[in-house]
């Protein structure tokens, strides 16, 4: 009660310049909600309403002809369900990977007793800025006969640097070198430290950096068309990607006869249903390491 009654009186002891601020920020504010939530409200509304009015444009904010035509032919569409089982894969093991592998490098370069810390840190760092192109990591998955498996993309970007430093600087900043010392002293071994200790105090910036790492696996295809060719191990992106630049759909793999006969003039429907349910699963996670983000980006913020 105090604090509400604190805050009114801030409100009112304000002057004209700081409530004309306050006003001006708060409609640039809804604005840019206009700009960014306008696209994504009427992509929803479009997969819920009827092809003809899709193709026709009838649609501007709210559903026309409410229907779930464009769901029904998307989940009877045989690359849907092969592009999203892979995806999946893509996305968990590859995680996983990267997870493992940006802890395992960040632990011993947050101590300050490993010898060769600075000249790893250097080697990690001269990666961020100098790349050796597509024709070398090609040759390279090619040499290795990861060309055309599904380790060619969980393997090609094993670790990212950048979400490596942030770790690092958690564990080097956040965790206090007298906590480690003490489990030295208890007998744990430094991956017994690692793993009972650093990792259980680190949530907040695992979780952040785990969450980046799944966004870019789910919304990778880029890979996908440089080391795949097989359809049978394409991504859910690289499905959405074909129907999106032929702006059709291979009828030879909707199973149901009914379903055929009412697809006509779908075509736009399908996209909107196709992006809405590429989407929505990555989108879902967000709330889900809500209360981590914020702390985890501000500590990741300062590098050093």
């Amino acid at each position: 009660m105090a604090k509400k009654h604190r805050d009114i009186k801030i409100k009112r002891n304000r002057s004209w310049d700081d409530k004309l601020l306050y006003a001006s920020t708060d409609v640039i504010l809804f604005l840019l909600l206009l700009v960014v939530g306008y696209p994504i409200i009427y992509v929803l509304s479009c997969s819920f309403s009827s092809g003809t009015a899709v193709s026709s444009g009838q649609v501007l904010l709210w559903p026309v002809q409410p229907s779930l035509m464009g769901y029904k032919i998307i989940f009877n569409y045989k690359s849907v369900w092969v592009g999203f089982g892979n995806t999946l894969f893509y996305t968990i093991v590859g995680t996983i990977v990267n997870m493992a592998l940006s802890v395992l490098v960040a632990y011993p370069l947050s101590r300050p007793n490993y010898q060769g810390r600075k000249l790893v840190t250097t080697l990690f760092t001269i990666t961020m800025m100098f790349g050796a192109g597509i024709i070398p990591k090609y040759l390279l998955m090619s040499n290795l006969g990861l060309t055309n498996t599904r380790w060619a993309l969980v393997l090609a970007h094993a670790i990212s640097t950048y979400n490596m430093v942030i770790i690092r600087t958690y564990f080097k900043n956040s965790i206090p070198g007298e906590l480690i010392e003490a489990a030295r002293i208890d007998g744990c071994s430094e991956l017994r430290t690692l793993w009972s200790v650093v990792l259980p105090l680190s949530k907040a910036v695992l979780a952040v950096v785990t969450l980046y790492y799944a966004v870019g696996h789910w919304n990778s295809y880029f890979g996908a068309m440089i080391y795949l060719r097989d359809r049978d191990l394409m991504p859910l992106q690289m499905v959405l990607r074909d129907i999106l630049a032929a702006s059709k759909i291979d009828l030879s793999e909707i199973d149901d006869p009914e379903l055929l006969a009412q697809m006509t003039g779908t075509a736009d429907l399908i996209k909107y249903a196709l992006i809405v349910v590429s989407s929505a699963p990555i989108i879902a996670a967000y709330p889900l390491v809500q209360k981590f983000f914020a702390k985890g980006v501000m500590i990741g913020s300062v590098k050093g």
